[in-house]
């Protein structure tokens, strides 16, 4: 019995070894030499870390007793002087894109900051000033001050290059314990519902980033930078794997438009409102899959209607790349150069074509933005009156009318009756506002009584006021 089972065994094991693909098994072996198991990333690291900053912002805030707001309390104790102040700080990371001293980092890391400073690697810190904040991408570029050296920079890579399983660093200032380096893969690419910024295009890595980390970089094994890590998915406030980054195509276009000097960025219009394809709409259209971007309306004259698209068109894609929904859309248009022309793929009643938009700014003429001085309801808002380019900027249909609230300051009236930013005004008192004259001269109209008439977020709202 012995003899027999043995024989079967080893019959077996010579069938095995006749069957054996060493392909399936040659990336384990054992290193032949200590120069493999001393194989690392640190040559990547020691070139790119002078360039990743850590970023302070402080901001002064008057810390508010709560029994001001009770006017028994003020009526018997009085009202005490100038409240205490305190200072405010937030920490985050940036990445030198200039040898002159430019770094990009998110705009929720400088947001409302009244001193920014920025401590390289070396451990010296230089006072910055914000050049640009882009709060549609979440990304905001500063500079320098008193610096007359070259500072060491990340060359961008081109990030519709990357691919799901290539290997990433992260490089930040985690938690404040100082700067860190952390290494993973890229997990996915293109997450369009994440909800963090306009452009919801993220490239998704398991590289561990936490608080702190905002604004520092993900760079590919060139050490280039692939992206700027902004936000994690967490129910911890840790990493839990879940990381997402802006990605450098994107970062490119901010930081041009802040070295050509601009306040804001400038991008491509199409003039054209797109939406999502549904399950339903698919079928209707007699599509296999609920992909692509359905044009629900054209603006006459724009860029979109010049090409020749039409409503009920469905974008699959552009210059080659395949577009799966309008955020895809909106992130591979804006990330265009100005001044070219982009490729639509389009499908028509069924049928494909290609149509050739131009790539042009939104026309901006009578913003006339101004900040409403007049004691009333609207003391502190500034408002524009809406172009095609504010429209395109607060994500407004293209054919809204009106007046919107662009911002509002703290402590104002405004934002004491409840005012919000994108609130359209379109009439005060039974009078039609059209224009921020139109707004401004209302507001100086000493009333007891004021009835506005307003759209928030979609929704018509009709609001009284006592004057």
């Amino acid at each position: 019995m012995f003899r027999a089972t043995w024989t079967a065994a080893v019959t077996a094991l010579c069938v095995a070894l006749a069957t054996f693909n060493p392909t399936a098994a040659q990336d384990r072996r054992v290193p032949p030499s200590p120069a493999e198991l001393r194989m690392s990333y640190a040559p990547i690291v020691q070139r790119v870390q002078p360039a990743v900053v850590n970023v302070y912002a402080a901001k002064v805030v008057q810390n508010r007793n709560p029994l001001l707001d009770d006017p028994i309390f003020r009526r018997f104790f009085g009202v005490p002087g100038q409240q205490p102040e305190q200072m405010q700080r937030s920490l985050g990371s940036g990445v030198i894109v200039d040898a002159s001293g430019l770094v990009v980092t998110n705009v929720h890391v400088i947001e409302g900051a009244d001193q920014v400073k920025v401590s390289l690697s070396d451990k010296r810190e230089f006072e910055a000033e914000i050049l640009l904040k882009d709060s549609r991408t979440d990304l905001a570029v500063l500079r320098l001050k008193d610096s007359r050296e070259k500072f060491p920079t990340l060359d961008f890579t081109n990030s519709d290059e990357l691919l799901v399983g290539d290997v990433v660093l992260a490089i930040g200032n985690p938690f404040g314990v100082g700067q860190t380096v952390t290494h993973g893969i890229i997990s996915a690419l293109a997450r369009t519902q994440v909800g963090i910024t306009d452009y919801q295009f993220f490239i998704q890595t398991d590289a561990a980033i936490n608080p702190g980390n905002s604004g520092g970089a993900l760079v590919d094994m060139s050490g280039r930078l692939a992206g700027i890590n902004t936000a994690i998915y967490s129910r911890s406030g840790g990493s839990q794997g879940i990381g997402f980054a802006i990605p450098a195509n994107m970062v490119r276009v901010v930081v041009a438009s802040a070295k050509s000097g601009g306040k804001a960025v400038k991008r491509p219009w199409l003039g054209a409102k797109l939406q999502a394809v549904t399950p339903e709409i698919a079928e209707s259209l007699g599509l296999r899959s609920p992909t692509g971007a359905l044009v629900a309306s054209v603006v006459s004259n724009g860029p979109a209607a010049k090409a020749g698209l039409k409503s009920s068109d469905l974008i699959t894609g552009i210059d080659g790349q395949t577009v799966d929904d309008p955020n895809a859309f909106d992130y591979r248009f804006a990330t265009r150069p100005l001044g070219g022309t982009a490729q639509l793929d389009v499908q028509r009643g069924g049928k494909s074509m290609k149509l050739t938009v131009a790539l042009e700014t939104a026309p901006d003429i009578g913003r006339n933005e101004l900040v409403v001085t007049a004691r009333s309801p609207f003391q502190g808002a500034k408002v524009s009156t809406i172009t095609p380019a504010v429209a395109d900027e607060l994500r407004l249909d293209a054919d809204t009318e009106g007046v919107v609230i662009t911002d509002i300051g703290s402590d104002t009236a405004a934002a004491s009756v409840g005012f919000q930013k994108g609130d359209i005004i379109l009439a005060v008192n039974n009078q039609k506002i059209s224009k921020t004259g139109d707004l401004e001269k209302a507001a100086g109209e000493r009333s007891r009584i004021w009835r506005i008439t307003l759209v928030r977020g979609g929704q018509q709202i009709n609001v009284t006021l006592g004057g």
